[in-house]
Protein backbone atom coordinates (compact mmCIF):
# COMPACT_ATOMS: atom_id res chain seq x y z
CA UNK A 1 0.00 0.00 0.00
CA UNK A 2 1.39 3.25 -0.76
CA UNK A 3 2.70 5.64 1.97
CA UNK A 4 1.73 9.35 1.52
CA UNK A 5 4.64 10.40 3.37
CA UNK A 6 7.45 8.62 1.48
CA UNK A 7 9.07 10.06 -1.26
CA UNK A 8 11.53 8.16 -4.18
CA UNK A 9 14.08 10.88 -4.78
CA UNK A 10 16.20 10.28 -8.43
CA UNK A 11 18.61 12.99 -10.26
CA UNK A 12 15.76 15.11 -11.42
CA UNK A 13 13.41 15.40 -8.73
CA UNK A 14 11.29 12.90 -6.28
CA UNK A 15 8.69 10.62 -7.44
CA UNK A 16 5.76 11.00 -4.35
CA UNK A 17 4.14 8.08 -3.38
CA UNK A 18 0.72 8.72 -2.33
CA UNK A 19 -0.40 6.11 -4.59
CA UNK A 20 0.73 2.97 -6.38
CA UNK A 21 3.32 4.36 -8.70
CA UNK A 22 3.38 2.65 -13.07
CA UNK A 23 6.74 1.73 -14.28
CA UNK A 24 6.33 0.72 -18.10
CA UNK A 25 8.56 -1.61 -19.36
CA UNK A 26 10.60 -0.46 -22.42
CA UNK A 27 12.48 -3.43 -23.75
CA UNK A 28 14.75 -2.76 -26.96
CA UNK A 29 15.65 -6.37 -27.31
CA UNK A 30 15.06 -9.34 -30.00
CA UNK A 31 14.62 -11.55 -26.70
CA UNK A 32 13.07 -10.30 -23.67
CA UNK A 33 10.75 -13.25 -22.39
CA UNK A 34 7.25 -11.03 -23.12
CA UNK A 35 7.64 -8.68 -25.83
CA UNK A 36 11.40 -9.74 -27.40
CA UNK A 37 11.53 -8.14 -30.78
CA UNK A 38 8.55 -6.05 -31.03
CA UNK A 39 10.41 -2.54 -30.09
CA UNK A 40 13.55 -3.91 -30.96
CA UNK A 41 13.58 -0.61 -33.42
CA UNK A 42 14.46 2.67 -31.95
CA UNK A 43 11.56 4.15 -33.77
CA UNK A 44 8.92 1.73 -32.38
CA UNK A 45 10.78 1.46 -29.01
CA UNK A 46 10.14 5.63 -29.24
CA UNK A 47 6.46 5.56 -30.17
CA UNK A 48 6.20 2.40 -27.64
CA UNK A 49 7.46 5.19 -24.65
CA UNK A 50 5.54 7.71 -25.79
CA UNK A 51 2.45 5.67 -25.47
CA UNK A 52 2.89 3.96 -21.97
CA UNK A 53 3.27 8.33 -20.53
CA UNK A 54 -0.02 8.81 -22.73
CA UNK A 55 -1.73 5.54 -21.13
CA UNK A 56 -0.48 7.07 -17.31
CA UNK A 57 3.13 5.30 -16.95
CA UNK A 58 4.64 7.46 -13.73
CA UNK A 59 8.05 6.22 -14.98
CA UNK A 60 9.71 4.24 -17.80
CA UNK A 61 12.62 1.09 -17.79
CA UNK A 62 14.51 0.85 -20.19
CA UNK A 63 16.58 -1.85 -21.19
CA UNK A 64 19.13 -3.07 -24.00
CA UNK A 65 19.29 -6.87 -22.34
CA UNK A 66 17.00 -9.75 -21.78
CA UNK A 67 17.55 -11.14 -18.35
CA UNK A 68 14.53 -13.63 -19.09
CA UNK A 69 16.30 -17.35 -17.40
CA UNK A 70 18.73 -18.65 -19.60
CA UNK A 71 19.55 -15.88 -21.73
CA UNK A 72 23.04 -15.00 -22.49
CA UNK A 73 24.97 -11.48 -21.98
CA UNK A 74 25.78 -8.80 -24.49
CA UNK A 75 28.46 -6.51 -24.75
CA UNK A 76 28.15 -3.20 -23.21
CA UNK A 77 28.62 -1.63 -26.63
CA UNK A 78 25.81 -3.49 -28.47
CA UNK A 79 23.64 -2.67 -25.04
CA UNK A 80 24.38 1.15 -25.67
CA UNK A 81 24.15 0.87 -29.26
CA UNK A 82 20.27 -0.59 -28.72
CA UNK A 83 18.89 1.98 -25.64
CA UNK A 84 20.94 5.25 -26.61
CA UNK A 85 19.17 6.71 -29.38
CA UNK A 86 15.99 6.05 -27.23
CA UNK A 87 16.85 7.12 -23.67
CA UNK A 88 17.92 10.44 -25.66
CA UNK A 89 14.81 11.11 -27.65
CA UNK A 90 12.61 10.27 -24.49
CA UNK A 91 14.32 12.56 -22.25
CA UNK A 92 13.44 15.46 -24.49
CA UNK A 93 10.20 14.56 -25.18
CA UNK A 94 8.58 13.54 -21.93
CA UNK A 95 8.05 14.56 -18.17
CA UNK A 96 8.28 11.36 -16.69
CA UNK A 97 11.23 9.57 -14.91
CA UNK A 98 13.28 7.70 -17.47
CA UNK A 99 15.21 4.12 -15.58
CA UNK A 100 18.24 2.23 -17.34
CA UNK A 101 17.86 -1.23 -16.57
CA UNK A 102 20.99 -2.22 -17.21
CA UNK A 103 23.98 -4.13 -14.75
CA UNK A 104 26.95 -2.99 -16.77
CA UNK A 105 28.36 0.46 -14.69
CA UNK A 106 29.36 2.11 -18.33
CA UNK A 107 26.13 1.45 -19.78
CA UNK A 108 24.62 2.92 -16.52
CA UNK A 109 27.07 6.01 -16.68
CA UNK A 110 26.19 6.87 -20.63
CA UNK A 111 22.14 6.72 -19.84
CA UNK A 112 23.01 9.01 -16.98
CA UNK A 113 24.48 11.34 -19.63
CA UNK A 114 21.82 10.95 -21.83
CA UNK A 115 19.15 11.69 -19.44
CA UNK A 116 17.94 8.59 -16.90
CA UNK A 117 17.09 9.25 -13.24
CA UNK A 118 17.29 5.88 -12.11
CA UNK A 119 19.36 2.93 -12.50
CA UNK A 120 17.38 -0.55 -11.66
CA UNK A 121 20.16 -3.09 -11.42
CA UNK A 122 18.50 -6.47 -11.28
CA UNK A 123 21.96 -7.84 -9.73
CA UNK A 124 21.97 -5.57 -6.81
CA UNK A 125 24.79 -3.41 -7.59
CA UNK A 126 26.97 -5.95 -7.02
CA UNK A 127 29.11 -3.94 -8.73
CA UNK A 128 31.69 -1.54 -7.03
CA UNK A 129 31.87 0.61 -9.97
CA UNK A 130 28.30 0.70 -10.11
CA UNK A 131 27.62 1.62 -7.17
CA UNK A 132 29.68 4.95 -7.43
CA UNK A 133 28.81 5.72 -11.01
CA UNK A 134 25.34 6.26 -8.99
CA UNK A 135 26.61 7.51 -5.92
CA UNK A 136 28.54 10.22 -7.90
CA UNK A 137 25.66 10.70 -10.20
CA UNK A 138 23.08 11.11 -7.30
CA UNK A 139 20.31 9.03 -9.33
CA UNK A 140 17.75 6.74 -7.93
CA UNK A 141 18.70 2.87 -7.48
CA UNK A 142 16.47 0.18 -7.74
CA UNK A 143 18.48 -3.01 -6.14
CA UNK A 144 16.95 -5.84 -6.90
CA UNK A 145 17.59 -9.49 -5.29
CA UNK A 146 18.56 -12.55 -8.22
CA UNK A 147 20.13 -15.69 -6.91
CA UNK A 148 23.03 -16.54 -9.04
CA UNK A 149 22.84 -14.91 -12.92
CA UNK A 150 19.91 -14.76 -15.74
CA UNK A 151 22.05 -17.72 -17.78
CA UNK A 152 21.24 -20.03 -14.21
CA UNK A 153 19.52 -18.93 -12.17
CA UNK A 154 16.67 -21.01 -12.92
CA UNK A 155 18.51 -24.00 -12.46
CA UNK A 156 17.15 -25.45 -9.04
CA UNK A 157 16.62 -22.49 -6.71
CA UNK A 158 17.06 -23.13 -3.20
CA UNK A 159 16.54 -21.30 0.69
CA UNK A 160 16.36 -22.29 3.75
CA UNK A 161 14.21 -18.76 4.24
CA UNK A 162 13.49 -17.33 0.77
CA UNK A 163 11.58 -13.89 2.34
CA UNK A 164 14.55 -13.65 5.31
CA UNK A 165 17.15 -14.61 3.22
CA UNK A 166 16.18 -12.27 -0.04
CA UNK A 167 14.98 -9.52 3.02
CA UNK A 168 19.24 -9.83 4.57
CA UNK A 169 20.08 -9.38 1.20
CA UNK A 170 18.93 -6.00 0.19
CA UNK A 171 19.34 -4.92 3.85
CA UNK A 172 22.99 -5.69 3.41
CA UNK A 173 22.81 -3.96 -0.26
CA UNK A 174 21.21 -0.68 1.62
CA UNK A 175 23.74 -0.49 3.75
CA UNK A 176 26.61 -0.91 1.11
CA UNK A 177 24.80 2.29 -0.94
CA UNK A 178 24.62 4.46 1.86
CA UNK A 179 28.14 3.63 2.93
CA UNK A 180 29.40 4.69 -0.37
CA UNK A 181 27.07 7.99 -0.76
CA UNK A 182 24.18 6.82 -1.84
CA UNK A 183 21.20 9.20 -0.21
CA UNK A 184 19.16 6.71 1.64
CA UNK A 185 15.89 8.22 0.39
CA UNK A 186 17.55 7.51 -3.39
CA UNK A 187 17.01 3.71 -2.82
CA UNK A 188 14.10 1.54 -3.55
CA UNK A 189 14.26 -2.24 -3.57
CA UNK A 190 12.78 -5.16 -5.79
CA UNK A 191 12.41 -9.00 -4.08
CA UNK A 192 13.26 -10.62 -7.45
CA UNK A 193 10.11 -12.06 -8.69
CA UNK A 194 10.91 -14.70 -10.97
CA UNK A 195 14.66 -14.42 -10.84
CA UNK A 196 15.90 -17.21 -9.46
CA UNK A 197 12.48 -18.25 -7.39
CA UNK A 198 10.34 -21.65 -7.78
CA UNK A 199 6.72 -20.70 -8.08
CA UNK A 200 6.43 -21.53 -4.18
CA UNK A 201 9.15 -19.00 -3.47
CA UNK A 202 7.65 -16.14 -5.68
CA UNK A 203 4.20 -16.60 -3.67
CA UNK A 204 5.96 -16.72 -0.54
CA UNK A 205 7.28 -13.49 -1.54
CA UNK A 206 3.98 -11.72 -2.61
CA UNK A 207 2.45 -12.87 0.64
CA UNK A 208 5.04 -11.53 2.77
CA UNK A 209 5.98 -8.25 0.99
CA UNK A 210 5.12 -6.63 3.97
CA UNK A 211 8.46 -7.71 5.73
CA UNK A 212 10.51 -6.20 2.64
CA UNK A 213 8.52 -3.02 2.97
CA UNK A 214 9.91 -2.95 6.74
CA UNK A 215 13.06 -2.19 5.55
CA UNK A 216 12.00 1.33 5.27
CA UNK A 217 12.65 1.97 1.37
CA UNK A 218 10.07 1.94 -1.69
CA UNK A 219 9.50 -1.38 -2.79
CA UNK A 220 9.57 -2.23 -6.84
CA UNK A 221 7.71 -5.40 -7.81
CA UNK A 222 7.96 -6.49 -11.52
CA UNK A 223 5.18 -9.80 -12.12
CA UNK A 224 3.81 -8.76 -15.07
CA UNK A 225 3.31 -11.50 -17.51
CA UNK A 226 5.27 -13.95 -15.66
CA UNK A 227 5.51 -17.58 -16.16
CA UNK A 228 4.34 -18.13 -13.13
CA UNK A 229 1.18 -16.35 -13.66
CA UNK A 230 0.46 -18.53 -15.99
CA UNK A 231 0.94 -21.50 -13.86
CA UNK A 232 -1.55 -20.92 -11.42
CA UNK A 233 -4.16 -20.48 -14.55
CA UNK A 234 -3.74 -16.32 -14.57
CA UNK A 235 -3.76 -16.73 -18.33
CA UNK A 236 -1.75 -18.23 -21.42
CA UNK A 237 1.63 -17.44 -22.54
CA UNK A 238 -0.26 -14.89 -24.94
CA UNK A 239 -2.78 -12.97 -22.11
CA UNK A 240 -1.34 -13.28 -18.73
CA UNK A 241 -3.04 -9.94 -18.39
CA UNK A 242 -5.41 -11.03 -15.90
CA UNK A 243 -3.41 -12.95 -13.91
CA UNK A 244 -0.81 -9.54 -13.55
CA UNK A 245 -3.31 -7.61 -12.52
CA UNK A 246 -4.42 -9.69 -9.69
CA UNK A 247 -0.88 -10.45 -8.67
CA UNK A 248 -0.08 -6.91 -9.03
CA UNK A 249 -3.18 -5.85 -6.85
CA UNK A 250 -2.27 -8.05 -4.42
CA UNK A 251 1.68 -6.68 -4.07
CA UNK A 252 -0.12 -3.33 -3.93
CA UNK A 253 -2.04 -4.12 -0.60
CA UNK A 254 1.05 -5.80 0.68
CA UNK A 255 3.01 -2.98 0.41
CA UNK A 256 4.11 -2.18 -3.31
CA UNK A 257 4.92 0.98 -4.03
CA UNK A 258 6.11 1.04 -7.68
CA UNK A 259 4.52 -2.03 -10.18
CA UNK A 260 6.63 -2.58 -13.16
CA UNK A 261 4.49 -3.62 -16.09
CA UNK A 262 4.07 -4.24 -19.52
CA UNK A 263 0.30 -3.21 -19.76
CA UNK A 264 0.23 0.46 -18.72
CA UNK A 265 -3.28 1.02 -19.91
CA UNK A 266 -5.48 -1.70 -17.61
CA UNK A 267 -2.25 -1.52 -14.65
CA UNK A 268 -2.95 1.80 -14.41
CA UNK A 269 -7.03 1.64 -13.64
CA UNK A 270 -6.60 -1.94 -11.70
CA UNK A 271 -4.72 0.19 -9.52
CA UNK A 272 -6.67 3.08 -8.74
CA UNK A 273 -9.36 0.02 -7.13
CA UNK A 274 -6.39 -1.68 -5.68
CA UNK A 275 -4.95 1.62 -4.02
CA UNK A 276 -9.03 2.67 -2.63
CA UNK A 277 -9.24 -1.01 -1.19
CA UNK A 278 -6.22 -0.42 0.39
CA UNK A 279 -6.55 2.15 2.05
CA UNK A 280 -10.21 1.42 3.07
CA UNK A 281 -11.69 4.46 0.93
CA UNK A 282 -14.91 4.62 -0.98
CA UNK A 283 -14.61 3.69 -4.45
Amino acid sequence: MADAAKVWRHRTGEIRLDRTRVMGILNITPDSFSDGGRYFNPDGAIRHGLEMVEHGADLLDVGGESTRPGSDPVSADEEWRRIGPVIRDLAAKVDVPLSVDTMKPEVAAKAIHAGASIVNDVSGMREPSMVRVVASSRVGAVVMHMLGNPKTMQAHPQYDDVVGEVRSFLSERIRFLEAAGVPSEAVAVDPGIGFGKTQEHNLALLRNLDQIGALGHPVVVGVSRKSFIERLGGGESGDRLPGSLAAASLAVVKGAHVVRVHDVRETVRAMRVADALARGEKL
